[in-house]
C-alpha cells in the first residue's frame, strides 16, 4: 500500500508549491545544481549518441531543460505524480518533443525501454518496501546495460554522525535566508514525510533490485547521488 504522504498534497510532495519550487529549492539543498551537472556528465560519458531517457519525479523539468541546453539528441519521457509540477515542466520545455506522464515510479509498467533513468529527490518519499518497488520498476524499465542515476536525501551511518550533519545543514539553511519556522518545518518532515536511508542501504537496495554494478557518484551535506548499471 502506498504511503499516505503521497496523498497528502494535491500539488506535490515537496515543501513548496510547484509555482515557487525552483526559487526555493536552491536555498534548501546545498549544491542543488551540481546534481544535474553530475548526471549530465555521467550520461555523456555513457552514451554520447541518441538517448531514450526517463526522468521520474521530474518536478518542473529542470534536468531536461539543462540537457536540452547542451544537446538535442535526447528523447525524454518526464514522469511526476503531481499534475501541477508537470504543468510547470511543460511551460518550461515548450517546443521540445517530450512525453509527459502523470505517474510515480511505483506505478510504472515500462519494460526494457530506456537507456537512462534518473530519479532526483523523489524516492525518499517512499517507505522502505515502497521504495524497493519503485527501484525495481526503474530497473525493469531500463534496457540491458542501461544506467540508473538517483540523487536523494540520506541519513548518516550513526545517530551521532547524523546529528552533526543535521547541524551543518541547519547552518546552511540559516545562511540562505530560511526563517526559524521554515527550518523547523524541514527538520520535522524528516522521518515523517521523507524517509532518508544511508548510502550503504542505498547500495544494498540497488543490488537487491537487480543492478549488476552500483557506485557512489556524488555526496555532500545530507544528500548523495548513486548510479547503477542494469
Amino acid at each position: 500500500m502506498l504511503s499516505k504522504v503521497f496523498e497528502k498534497r494535491k500539488d506535490n510532495l515537496s515543501a513548496y508549491n510547484s509555482s515557487i519550487y525552483d526559487d526555493h529549492i536552491v536555498k534548501v539543498l546545498p549544491y542543488y545544481t551540481q546534481y544535474h551537472a553530475q548526471i549530465i556528465s555521467l550520461v555523456e560519458s555513457y552514451k554520447p549518441g541518441n538517448i531514450n531517457w526517463l526522468d521520474t519525479g521530474c518536478g518542473t523539468g529542470t534536468l531536461a531543460s539543462m540537457v536540452f541546453g547542451r544537446r538535442d539528441d535526447v528523447k525524454f519521457t518526464l514522469c511526476d505524480p503531481s499534475e501541477k509540477m508537470l504543468a510547470e515542466a511543460e511551460k518550461k520545455l515548450k517546443g521540445h518533443d517530450i512525453t509527459f506522464i502523470n505517474k510515480a515510479s511505483h506505478e510504472f509498467e515500462f519494460d526494457s525501454e530506456f537507456d537512462v533513468i534518473t530519479a532526483v529527490q523523489c524516492h525518499h518519499y517512499y517507505q522502505p518496501d515502497e521504495r524497493e518497488e519503485a527501484v525495481r520498476n526503474c530497473c525493469k524499465a531500463l534496457k540491458e546495460s542501461g544506467v540508473f542515476v538517483t540523487f536523494e536525501n540520506i541519513r548518516m551511518s550513526t545517530d551521532e554522525s547524523d546529528a552533526i550533519a543535521l547541524n551543518r545543514w541547519v547552518k546552511f539553511l540559516e545562511d540562505h535566508g530560511n526563517s526559524k519556522e521554515e527550518i523547523q518545518m524541514q527538520l520535522d518532515r524528516r522521518g515523517v514525510e521523507t524517509f532518508p536511508i544511508t548510502i550503504e542501504e542505498h547500495i544494498n537496495l540497488l543490488r537487491k533490485c537487480g543492478f549488476k554494478s552500483v557506485d557512489l557518484l556524488w555526496t555532500s551535506y545530507l544528500q548523495a547521488g548513486l548510479w547503477a548499471v542494469k
